[in-house]
C-alpha cells in the first residue's frame, strides 16, 4: 500500500505543477490550433516529459478512439486504432493480454498518444509481437507492457522479435513508463538507416531523432533463445548516427549487453538510470568499422550523469560502467555515476574491448550535448526513485514486474532464455471498464483523481499468477 501511494503521489505531484509548466509548443503550435498560451513557456507533452521530444502533442486535440477487444485485429482493435489517420489518443476500455501472432506491426500515421493508463486493471500487456516498429513523427507510448517471446521456436532457428523501435526518420517519440522483456534480438531500439543522404546532416533527418526514452523497465531479453545468433540478450540499441536521444530513468535488468548500446555518431544523453545484473557489458559504444566502410567515422557525443550500475549474478567479471569497442572516438562527458560489484565494491568507470587505436574515450569537461526539460536527482537517490515508479502502471504492476523489481532490490534474479523460464506467456482474465472522458485531463492524459486509476486486479500478494 505505500508503494501504491508512493506512485500516485509522484503521478499527481507532477500533474499539480502541470499548470505552471506547460503552455504552447514550440515547434508545434501550428499542427494543433486547440493550445493557446504564451510561447515562452512551452507545453510538454505530459507532467514530467523530457528531453528533445518533450514537447511533442502527440495525438492532443485529435479524436479519441476505444480499444473494445483484445482481438488484434478488427473493429474496436488496437490495430486498427493504430492505422486509423489524423491526431488520435487511443484509450481501453478492456484490460488483458493481446496476442499478436507474430505480426510485425508498424505505426505509419503520425500525431498519436497511446493511452494504457486507461485501461482497465490489470491494464494490457502486448505478446508475440514480432516488431512494433514507430516510423513516424509526433507519437506518445504510455503504460503498455510489451513481452514478444520466443512463441516456444526452435533454438537458434532463427526467429526474431523486437519489443518496440523508432525507425526511418522517426522523430519527436516519446516512449514513457513502458514495461519490455523477453524479445529474442532486442527489447529496445533507437534506430533507422545509417547512410540516407548526401551528407552528415541528411543522414541524421533521415534517421530516428529527437526521441526520448524514459521511466521504462527494460528487461530479460532473452539471451540463448531462437535468434540465430545463439546468444543475443540485448536490452536496448541507439543505433549510428542517432541525434537528440534521451535514455532517462529507466531500469535495466538482466540483460546480458546493451544496457544501452551506442553506436557511430550518436549524440545522446543518459541520466538517472539503473542497470542491475547487465552480463557481458552494461554502456558501451561501438562504431563497427566495416559498417561504415567508403563514409568518414562520425564522433560520438555521450553525456552519463547520474546513473547507477550494480553486478548481479549473472555479471561476468571483469566489467566497466561505460566501455568502448569498435573503432572512432566518442566524446564522453560523466558526472556522479556509481558502479560496484555485489557487494558494494568500486567499479571502474571505464573499460574497451577492442585494439583499434581510434577507438578512444575523449572525456570532456562539459556535455557535449544536453536534453531540455531535465532534472536531475543524485546518483545516491536513483535506485530508490527508480523502484518506486518505473514500467508500466506502477500503481497496478504485474506478476512480472514485480518480480523483476524485487529481485532488483534483493539482488537476486538471473538472465534468462525463455519466458518458460519464470512463468510463460501471461493469461488473465479480460476485464471491461466504460472510458469517462471527464475523469481525464485529455490535454495530456493524466487523471483528474487517483481513484481513476485502476488497480482491481493488482496481485498485490505475488502469488504465483495463473498456469498456462
Amino acid at each position: 500500500m505505500r508503494r501504491l501511494l508512493g506512485s500516485l503521489s509522484l503521478v499527481f505531484g507532477a500533474v499539480l505543477i502541470a499548470a505552471s509548466v506547460n503552455a504552447a509548443p514550440i515547434g508545434h503550435a501550428a499542427r494543433n490550433k486547440t493550445v493557446a498560451a504564451p510561447a515562452s513557456h512551452p507545453m510538454l507533452a505530459f507532467p514530467g516529459a523530457m528531453g528533445w521530444a518533450a514537447t511533442t502533442p502527440g495525438g492532443r486535440g485529435g479524436k479519441i478512439i476505444k480499444v473494445t477487444t483484445l482481438k488484434a485485429d478488427g473493429p474496436g482493435s488496437l490495430l486498427e486504432a493504430l492505422d486509423t489517420k489524423g491526431p488520435r489518443i487511443i484509450v481501453f476500455e478492456v484490460g488483458g493480454v493481446i496476442d499478436l501472432g507474430k505480426r510485425d506491426v508498424r505505426i505509419t500515421e503520425p500525431y498519436l498518444t497511446i493511452a494504457g493508463q486507461t485501461a482497465p486493471s490489470p491494464g494490457i500487456t502486448l505478446i508475440r509481437a514480432q516488431s512494433i516498429a514507430i516510423v513516424t513523427h509526433d507519437v506518445i507510448v504510455q503504460n503498455l507492457r510489451i513481452r514478444p517471446g520466443d512463441d516456444n521456436q526452435p533454438k537458434a532457428g532463427g526467429y526474431s522479435t523486437d519489443g518496440i523501435r523508432t525507425d526511418e526518420g522517426a522523430h519527436d517519440v516519446i516512449i514513457d513508463h513502458c514495461s519490455v522483456s523477453w524479445a529474442t534480438n532486442k527489447n529496445f531500439a533507437v534506430s533507422g538507416p545509417r547512410f540516407d543522404g548526401k551528407d552528415v546532416a541528411e543522414w541524421r533527418q533521415h534517421t530516428s531523432h529527437r526521441i526520448s526514452v524514459t521511466n521504462n523497465l527494460i528487461s530479460e531479453a532473452l539471451s540463448r533463445s531462437t535468434h540465430w545468433k545463439i546468444e543475443h540478450s540485448k536490452g536496448a540499441l541507439i543505433h549510428d548516427n542517432t541525434t537528440d536521444i534521451l535514455i532517462a530513468r529507466n531500469i535495466f535488468a538482466h540483460n546480458f549487453e546493451r544496457s544501452p548500446l551506442f553506436k557511430g555518431g550518436d549524440h545522446a544523453a543518459m541520466i538517472n538510470n539503473l542497470i542491475y545484473d547487465p552480463g557481458q557489458r552494461a554502456v558501451h559504444y561501438n562504431l563497427v568499422a566495416y559498417e561504415w566502410k567508403g563514409h568518414p567515422f562520425e564522433t560520438g557525443e555521450i553525456a552519463a550523469v547520474g546513473n547507477v550500475l550494480r553486478a548481479g549474478t549473472s555479471t561476468v567479471m571483469p566489467i566497466a560502467f561505460f566501455e568502448i569497442g569498435g573503432a572512432g572516438p566518442v566524446e564522453y562527458y560523466g558526472k556522479d555515476n556509481i558502479a560496484v560489484d555485489q557487494i558494494g565494491r568500486p567499479l571502474p568507470m571505464f573499460g574497451r574491448y577492442t585494439t583499434e587505436a581510434t577507438a578512444k574515450i575523449v572525456q570532456v569537461n562539459k556535455p557535449p550535448v544536453w536534453p531540455p526539460y531535465v532534472k536531475v536527482i543524485p546518483a545516491d537517490q536513483v535506485e530508490t526513485s527508480l523502484l518506486l515508479d518505473v514500467g508500466a502502471r506502477p500503481w497496478d504492476r504485474d506478476y512480472t514486474d514485480e518480480r523483476v523489481l524485487a529481485n532488483v532490490s534483493s539482488g537476486r534474479g538471473w538472465i534468462i532464455d525463455s519466458q518458460q523460464d519464470v512463468h510463460g506467456y501471461p493469461q488473465q482474465t479480460p476485464t471491461y471498464r466504460t472510458f469517462n472522458p471527464d475523469d481525464w485531463n485529455l490535454i495530456d492524459m493524466t487523471p483528474k483523481t487517483p481513484s481513476v486509476l485502476d488497480a482491481s486486479h493488482k496481485n498485490t500478494t505475488l502469488m504465483v499468477p495463473v498456469k498456462n
